[in-house]
């Protein structure tokens, strides 16, 4: 069976195929739709493991005892990229925990986003550690090390107490043994878990059905986290970002990652959508997202339409012109 989900056309004439890897599960753990192998293939989560990251830092009292404001609690699930109100939320945040940048493992960054980097270099400005796509998720690590009495200079080795947490939440979400997990060092420095398809999806899927938990305490930390991420969708990405168009509607639970991994659910059908571009790539996503949604006849167009407008499936030359196109294969 193929397994490619994407062909780029120029001139008429294929250029690039990109394979990958689909689930779409319903709210009774089926799958409903499916291309390439979503039972057995571990696959990294990346940055689409945030919200589940996040669960930790939800489950302490630091909103009420720092006074924390919903944009600092949702730097907590972001992969940030340097706006101004990212900015400010992270000098905030961090101020508020009393927390040393210094205690930062991950490595020093620009801003991501084009105009705020130019901004930033031409007014002097180094690389810090506070502007790195992964800082906010970083201060949750410590914050909720502190507060529990963990050592903080070691929060990212794999048998660090949160770090260990956090493989057993992803366990009880993906019910994906921890044993049998890919495990490895993300690119900000602290461990990353890889699961089928499959149980990616369902991860997600009780996001949005935290009944499924058959826990009160860990049904309520959900839907703070997903509310916290819908309450604030530019902390979460930027604008102009998939992430950023998807939490926008407040039906959706939405959260992507490196190497072409993005994560989705459903609040009203119950549903749950995880896939992977093989070859890596984040440019497909509007528009497999999208095709997806088209294809289960979900009810909101507007989103649909918001993800066109992040990505034409035609392709434009740096002049825009019509040069070619991208066609999605599902």
């Amino acid at each position: 069976m193929s397994t490619i989900i994407a062909e780029e056309y120029r001139g008429g004439s294929l250029e690039n195929k990109h394979n990958g890897i689909i689930c779409v599960l319903n709210e009774q753990k089926e799958v409903i739709y499916s291309k390439g192998d979503v039972e057995h293939t571990p696959v990294f989560y990346r940055s689409a493991m945030k919200p589940i990251q996040a669960i930790p830092v939800f489950d302490t009292d630091i909103e009420d005892k720092y006074s924390l404001e919903a944009d600092e609690m949702a730097l907590f699930c972001a992969s940030q990229r340097g706006e101004s109100y990212h900015q400010k939320s992270l000098k905030s945040l961090i101020k508020k925990l009393e927390l040393s940048e210094e205690s930062l493992i991950c490595g020093e960054s620009y801003p991501l986003n084009e105009s705020p980097k130019i901004d930033y270099i031409c007014k002097g400005h180094k690389k810090r550690k506070l502007l790195h796509n992964c800082a906010g998720k970083h201060l949750g690590f410590l914050a909720y090390s502190r507060e529990l009495g963990y050592s903080i200079a070691d929060y990212g080795e794999f048998n660090h107490p949160i770090q260990e947490r956090i493989r057993e939440e992803i366990e009880v979400l993906s019910e994906y043994p921890k044993e049998k997990m890919s495990a490895g060092k993300d690119g900000c420095g602290v461990p990353v878990y890889g699961v089928p398809l499959r149980n990616m999806a369902l991860s997600y899927l009780k996001f949005v059905k935290p009944e499924m938990m058959n826990d009160k305490k860990k049904e309520k930390i959900l839907k703070r986290i997903s509310d916290t991420m819908q309450a604030h969708p530019e902390i979460i990405a930027s604008h102009d970002f998939i992430c950023t168009v998807l939490l926008e509607d407040e039906n959706i639970l939405a959260k992507g990652g490196a190497q072409g991994v993005y994560c989705l659910a459903l609040k009203e059908e119950k549903i749950s959508i995880a896939l992977k571009v093989q070859s890596g790539t984040e440019l497909l996503w509007p528009l497999v997202v999208a095709e997806i949604l088209k294809k289960i006849n979900y009810k909101n167009k507007r989103t649909i339409d918001n993800l066109y407008k992040l990505r034409s499936s035609k392709v434009l030359s740096d002049a825009g012109e019509v040069v070619g196109e991208t066609k999605i294969i599902l």
